[in-house]
């Protein structure tokens, strides 16, 4: 028996933005290990495959030659070029997945987020995490021990830049406590699967409600 919680619903594109330090790879891989309903979107890039990683599971490797064909024949629905290697989500995998109910989370940054809210603006939900204050993030960004002074600069500058793409977002939570952050971004999920615009299967079920017999 089909009912409210069983009904067939579009997919959506769940974006995790964040300064780095701010928490986003850490909320990341525990809404994909808790949240057996989402899966992550894996991107083609022209980076070295690192050890450990996986073709095809952490990232589709390809030449750059390969990459730019695939520009050229608009296979992305976003892409960009960071730190001398280029980087795109595949269009076909995610529209696919979107009409079979399939949700995908997203691990990029203001441009990407902007690229596909321009392409598939309905399927869009963006969330940008903050730090609680730069003094925190630069705290957090020291403390992992690996990276030279100059290039925490580099990263603060950077974080700045992107802290202020903050309104290009629907939701902002400040991760002042990684649980407290967590909760709140599953909850934000949660209430975006639910949307009527995206329950694909409440005007069949509705109309059984309302028709002769029902």
């Amino acid at each position: 028996m089909t009912g409210p919680d069983t009904l067939q619903r579009r997919g959506l594109m769940f974006i995790l933005s964040s300064p780095s330090g701010a928490g986003k790879t850490t909320i990341a891989r525990r809404l994909l290990a808790e949240d057996g309903d989402i899966r992550l979107s894996v991107s083609v890039t022209t980076r070295p495959m690192r050890p450990g990683e996986v073709d095809g599971q952490d990232y589709i490797f390809v030449s750059q030659s390969e990459f730019d064909r695939m520009v050229a024949e608009e296979h992305f629905l976003e892409w960009a070029h960071v730190f001398g290697h280029c980087y795109g989500t595949p269009k076909a995998q995610v529209k696919a997945g979107l009409r079979e109910g399939h949700d995908f989370l997203f691990d990029i940054d203001w441009q990407g987020t902007q690229q596909l809210y321009q392409k598939l603006e309905t399927d869009v939900v963006r969330v940008f995490l903050l730090p609680p204050s730069i003094e925190e993030l630069r705290r957090r960004l020291t403390g992992r021990g690996t990276d030279p002074a100059d290039v925490i600069q580099a990263r603060m500058d950077r974080a700045r830049a992107e802290i202020s793409h903050w309104d290009g977002y629907d939701y902002v939570v400040v991760n002042d406590d990684i649980d407290l952050c967590f909760e709140k971004v599953t909850q934000i999920l949660a209430a975006e699967r639910m949307s009527r615009a995206r329950q694909t299967g409440l005007i069949g079920f509705v109309r059984g409600l309302t028709g002769p017999g029902g």
